[in-house]
């Protein structure tokens, strides 16, 4: 299976410069004929979040007709990184997925708030799984701060995922952790790790990109460095069962304690 990131810089708060954008990284992603394209964390508006409620998109129809078509074009499966949907007086910071034919089967809210950057003030949480299923795999979706909570990745790794796909927009200052935790998260839960980040800046911030393809033994197949760039790699996913059978940590997990355990401490 072979997945394409695509980290392009975002212009502010500009949806329709930035669908140019999104549409001209999917095509020339596709040359190599990937299988499945991710865009990165609140591509249609960066982190404009004060303006989020004249910007978001209404229930993403556009950007959901705009992806649906990007993907039956280049016959390619598109993990939509994430948009601002908005829906009555609340937005949501949402990633849509869509397949080959341009049919949506997934769509899954940022469960975890970052209110370092005062997310909380202008979106709304999730509530539900980013579990879908792509051409027979069961994967996963998550959203930039999601990482720092492995309860949640594990939960999804547990009910199957065997692949996890993070969309962000990432600040540089933190790359290191940006890279060990996406090692973690592949290592522990013998998974497939597809992270796109951005790349750039905005009046506030500036983005780590290095988006990473990481094997479920914690080995970076392909890195991307700090610019825009489209960054492919081929993955095999024999290689989870293989792993899953030398070290079977799923089996060995004990989690009818966990719970209890917790509460006695407490």
């Amino acid at each position: 299976m072979k997945i394409s990131c695509i980290q392009f810089d975002l212009a502010f708060g500009n949806p329709e410069e930035n669908k140019r954008r999104a549409a001209e990284g999917i095509s020339q992603a596709a040359k190599e004929k990937p299988d499945i394209v991710i865009l990165p964390e609140l591509w249609n508006t960066g982190y404009d979040l004060a303006r989020l409620d004249d910007i978001a998109d209404p229930e993403a129809k556009d950007s959901r007709l705009f992806l649906s078509n990007l993907a039956k074009q280049h016959n390619l499966n598109l993990v939509a990184g994430s948009v601002a949907k908005k829906t009555g007086s609340s937005v949501t910071n949402t990633m849509l997925i869509f397949n080959r034919e341009g049919k949506e089967i997934h769509e899954y809210s940022k469960l975890h708030l970052f209110k370092l950057m005062d997310e909380h003030h202008y979106l709304t949480g999730g509530s539900e799984s980013g579990l879908f299923e792509l051409e027979g795999t069961v994967c996963a979706g998550f959203i930039c701060y999601d990482i720092r909570f492995p309860e949640w990745m594990r939960d999804h790794a547990a009910n199957g995922a065997e692949i996890l796909f993070v969309a962000a927009e990432w600040p540089l200052p933190r790359l290191g952790h940006w890279r060990s935790l996406l090692i973690a998260r592949a290592i522990e839960n013998q998974a497939f790790v597809v992270a796109c980040n951005r790349s750039g800046s905005d009046p506030k911030n500036e983005f780590a990109g290095h988006s990473l393809i990481i094997d479920p033994w914690g080995n970076i197949l392909a890195e991307a460095g700090k610019e825009e760039e489209i960054l492919t790699a081929e993955i095999d996913l024999n290689e989870i069962a293989a792993i899953r059978r030398q070290i079977p940590v799923f089996q060995d997990r004990r989690p009818e304690y966990y719970q209890s355990f917790i509460k006695k401490l407490r």
